[in-house]
């Protein structure tokens, strides 16, 4: 059984995650080859790179078009810095509860779960840590809400559970931890 296929064998409704990064785009090509993604579902609120103009929009959906994977652009409803001032508490930090019950969000994951219903698709931010990114804090978490499980394709090409991204953040809280010397 070929592991990229597995979803379909088994009908597990499932979702990739992927940070661009500073990658070069042979190298992030590779990484959506290797787990047989279909749609690259854009979810970044501002579509472009000043350091890595590759993945500015126009560009990133042609390379992408011409490799034979679907591109969809999903910031405006997914995105992780909303335009509207009702998103963001007093001391300017975006709250993710609020967006998540918000009538854009809600028509962003649907439209969302409707391509998982029939393609392999990564969501697709900025940010190679999904630890540090909406697409896990927020994007992430509704979806696993509803049932689907969440793979997070790292820069290295590892893929990462949410439980072990969990047992991770336990052992690295307890490295800062002051041992007894008594």
């Amino acid at each position: 059984m070929n592991s990229c296929r597995a979803n379909e064998q088994t009908k597990e409704r499932v979702v990739y995650t992927i940070g661009h990064s500073n990658h070069t785009l042979s190298h992030f090509l590779g990484l959506l080859w290797k787990y047989g993604i279909e749609v690259v579902a854009d979810i970044r609120s501002q579509p472009y790179s000043r350091y890595v103009p590759h993945f500015n929009q126009k560009k990133l959906e042609r390379v992408l078009t011409r490799s034979g994977i679907k591109y969809l652009y999903l910031g405006k409803e997914l995105g992780g810095r909303p335009k509207e001032p009702e998103f963001y508490d007093e001391g300017g930090i975006v709250n993710y509860s609020r967006m998540a019950e918000s009538e854009p969000f809600q028509r962003g994951m649907a439209c969302l779960i409707e391509e998982l219903s029939k393609y392999r698709v990564t969501l697709m931010c900025g940010e190679e840590d999904p630890t540090m990114c909406h697409r896990r804090l927020l994007v992430g978490r509704a979806l696993a809400g509803q049932g689907i499980t969440v793979y997070h394709i790292r820069g290295d090409g590892q893929l990462e559970t949410e439980a072990q991204l969990k047992a991770e953040k336990k052992v690295e809280g307890r490295k800062f931890q002051q041992l007894s010397l008594f």
